[in-house]
């Protein structure tokens, strides 16, 4: 049984291969999860949260590029390994500024604005960089120029920078909602399945009754009640996408619980909880991975709804929703690519879920070998 197990499983794989659009929708992915893993190594703006802001030059379109004179801070901080994960701290001043002569021992510099009134002219002398003998070192270390490759958002802040923390928001929650949906879907339908009577029909009840109320309506309510916040997102998305895992476990489960390994099972003592967990579900899960690629997808339209509306991960923490929000006026400004560039990569990301979903369905199909 092993063999054969090995084998169905060798076959599916290599039909799995031969979808191309599948695999570049795996490979999407996980290019993606690599960049979400190391995104404070990748991000332009590795402060936390990406959150560096430069008003003065807010909004500026993709590929924009300032000259930027930083000014570190008077105690070094220790960088530590936690800073990779978590993003470091924002220590040091950042002036974007449009030209500069050196005058002595000091910068005299011309803060970067698109207004003539407000382009003054500031100065900075040697001591503010304790660690430097020669302001002409300075000038060569400190003052370079930042390339903003998608652009800036309306505080000033690196669009890309904060499209590669986003991505952990979006990935995250769909990890996190796709293995509570799996955990309480697996249980309601494998317990309504293989029990029937009166269990099925309260767990049907259960499943109609949440089934009937709309996946946004739901969420918004199991978010009011949670609060606000980062976790409280998560199992709210969870906790409304349980029910077509129970609907499909439950309907494998009465067709395997008549197979003869199920007979086989009973006749030689094994408990009811063995059966279903041993035996059972490992032969029924080829369509629940499929619905939870499905569902995968889902939960990052939900967060995005929810972050659009303020219910998702509150500010300072992007989200591509959120970024959405705080951009989808400047449609109809001439800046559309503010909210364009998160919702394409939405986009992507909850099709790339949907090809892979559809991949794995046709290779786990037996019938279409």
């Amino acid at each position: 049984m092993s063999q054969e197990t090995q084998s169905l499983s060798a076959i599916a794989f290599q039909k799995f291969k031969k979808n191309i659009w599948g695999v570049s929708s795996l490979g999407l992915i996980g290019i993606l999860v690599f960049i979400s893993i190391f995104a404070y190594v990748l991000a332009p703006d590795n402060s936390e949260n990406a959150n560096q802001m430069h008003l003065s030059i807010h909004s500026k379109p993709p590929g924009f590029k300032v000259q930027i004179l930083k000014i570190p801070a008077l105690q070094k901080e220790e960088i530590k390994l936690q800073y990779y994960l978590v993003g470091f701290p924002n220590s040091t001043s950042e002036i974007p500024i449009k030209s500069y002569t050196l005058v002595d021992n000091a910068i005299v510099y011309e803060e970067y604005s698109e207004e003539a009134t407000l382009q003054l002219q500031k100065s900075i002398t040697l001591q503010a960089f304790p660690n430097y003998s020669s302001i002409d070192d300075v000038a060569k270390e400190q003052i370079t120029t930042k390339y903003f490759w998608l652009g800036t958002d309306k505080y000033g802040r690196d669009l890309l920078s904060r499209m590669i923390i986003g991505s952990r928001v979006s990935l995250a929650i769909g990890f996190v909602a796709v293995i509570i949906s799996l955990v309480v879907g697996i249980f309601f339908g494998a317990l309504g399945g293989y029990y029937g009577g009166k269990i099925d029909a309260v767990v049907m009840w259960i499943v109609n009754v949440i089934w009937s109320i709309p996946t946004l309506l739901l969420v918004i309510a199991i978010t009011l009640a949670l609060g606000k916040g980062f976790w409280q997102v998560f199992v709210a998305v969870g906790l409304t996408m349980w029910v077509e895992v129970a609907r499909v476990v439950r309907g494998q489960v009465i067709s395997a619980k008549e197979m003869q390994y199920v007979t086989a099972a009973r006749a030689l003592g094994f408990g009811n909880f063995r059966i279903i967990v041993n035996h059972i579900l490992p032969n029924i899960m080829a369509p629940v991975i499929v619905i939870s690629a499905a569902n995968f997808a889902s939960a990052i339209l939900v967060e995005s709804g929810l972050s659009f509306l303020g219910l998702g991960a509150q500010p300072p923490i992007p989200t591509w929703g959120s970024i959405i929000k705080d951009h989808y006026n400047y449609i109809i400004l001439g800046k559309p690519y503010l909210a364009m560039v998160p919702g394409i990569a939405i986009m992507l990301l909850t099709l790339a879920f949907m090809i892979v979903g559809n991949a794995l369905r046709d290779a786990l199909d037996q019938k279409t070998a």
